[in-house]
């Protein structure tokens, strides 16, 4: 198997919008190949865009184990766990993301799973 080329057409089916068919051809690149950090990242989009949160959260929490800085890990990790509604394990990874890096997408997970929990609270 062509690992690049392999990797190519992954990254083909995931922007033409088959984040699941992407899943499919990364999954054997990740074995073969466990610490290529752009697969296992590319992996991680493809679950969480196909609904398939705990194969996500798997492949977010390698990554932030391998690099405890890397603020888009724990941004989709955090946005991860809120999809599943687990908003409490959410927020210190958004949080972290957001004052790692300042991107007006991670302030906004912030602030809505702020609210989420707000909202429970007062429920």
């Amino acid at each position: 198997m062509d690992l690049l080329e392999e990797y190519r057409r992954a990254n083909f089916f995931f922007e033409s919008g088959d984040p699941l068919g992407a899943s499919r051809l990364l999954e054997p690149i990740v074995e073969a190949e466990p610490h290529n950090t752009a697969v296992r990242q590319l992996l991680a989009r493809a679950y969480f865009n196909s609904a398939q949160l705990a194969g996500a959260e798997a492949q977010l929490r390698t990554l932030i184990e391998h690099d405890p800085s890397d603020h888009y890990a724990h941004h989709v990790l955090g946005r991860t766990l809120e999809r599943a509604g687990r908003f409490r394990e959410a927020l210190p990874h958004l949080r972290l993301a957001a004052a790692m890096k300042r991107h007006s997408d991670y302030d906004d997970a912030v602030r809505r799973v702020e609210e989420w929990l707000g909202k429970s609270e007062h429920a």
